[in-house]
């Protein structure tokens, strides 16, 4: 193979990233990025059909990814990715529809919207990378923040108790959850290609380092250290209840699929009830009538 022939060689995520938007803006340690590879490598091997993929991304570090993707996407105003989800997928039910935002995004300013979009089994993908704080705006609480972790708003630690983002989850009506860390690329991308794969709300938490912020205040070192935290503290527990895999300071990290199960949609409720209702004058939504 001649020189020039290896250097036109094309990058296996050119189909699926921006490339022309590479290096990208995250911090050097932070896990974002990875996290990004492995939604690539999930598209990839899902084969699924990526005109009628879209993302949706809000407002944060997070947010930043639906800039990176080869997707249409919307990123929207802070906390509001899973109502325009939902409308982009009401409006077009033929669509998979991924939200990636962050723990601020979804759990903090956005929560009402994820327990309710998780109520209604909305046919959609919500990621949620989890930096324990509201990394983009100075590192202040999130409703994520372990209990006596520092933050810009708790410089005497956090004395507010945190969401368990799988057990949120799945109490409001999940038929899909996973958690998982930045370590844990493989099982991140198999995670979310399974997610692609099913029908109903899929919620996939994975946990990754804030170095600038969250571990710069609470003295955790860089981003090896907490690769190292993740490696020693991370416990698989397929199944596992979700009422016990809480998070605490820097302690034991309950990873794994918790949640796999079926159950019918928002729309498939609506088209059975209002058929039900309503008889022969009614077409079922989101259904092709050829």
């Amino acid at each position: 193979m001649k020189e020039e022939d290896h250097l036109e060689e094309k990058n296996p995520m050119e189909d699926l990233l921006r490339m022309d938007r590479i290096p990208h803006i995250w911090c050097p340690g932070c896990g974002i990025g990875t996290v990004v590879t492995s939604f690539a490598e999930a598209l990839r091997k899902s084969k699924i059909d990526l005109d009628k993929t879209a993302i949706v991304s809000g407002i944060g570090c997070t947010g930043r990814v639906a800039g990176y993707v080869k997707l249409d996407s919307f990123h929207t105003t802070h906390g509001r990715a899973i109502p325009f989800a939902t409308g982009l997928k009401l409006a077009n039910p033929e669509l998979k529809v991924i939200v990636f935002s962050g723990d601020g995004d979804i759990a903090g300013i956005g929560g009402n919207h994820f327990i309710h979009a998780a109520r209604r089994n909305m046919d959609m993908i919500v990621i949620c990378v989890n930096n324990f704080n509201y990394a983009m705006t100075g590192g202040q609480v999130a409703a994520t923040t372990p209990t006596t972790a520092n933050a810009s708003t708790a410089p005497y630690g956090n004395y507010e108790y945190s969401f368990s983002l799988p057990y949120l989850a799945e109490a409001s009506g999940a038929t899909y959850v996973a958690r998982w860390t930045a370590l844990h690329l493989r099982r991140v991308a198999k995670s979310m290609q399974e997610a692609l794969g099913k029908r109903g709300f899929s919620f996939i938490e994975v946990i990754t380092p804030c170095v600038t912020l969250y571990a710069r205040r609470n003295r955790l070192g860089d981003g090896l250290n907490l690769m190292k935290y993740y490696y020693e503290k991370s416990e698989i527990q397929h199944g596992a209840d979700t009422r016990t895999v809480d998070i605490s300071y820097q302690g034991k990290l309950i990873v794994g699929k918790f949640v796999d199960k079926e159950k019918p949609t928002f729309l498939d409720c609506m088209n059975e009830h209002l058929g039900k209702v309503l008889g022969d004058k009614y077409k079922s939504y989101g259904v092709s009538h050829e």
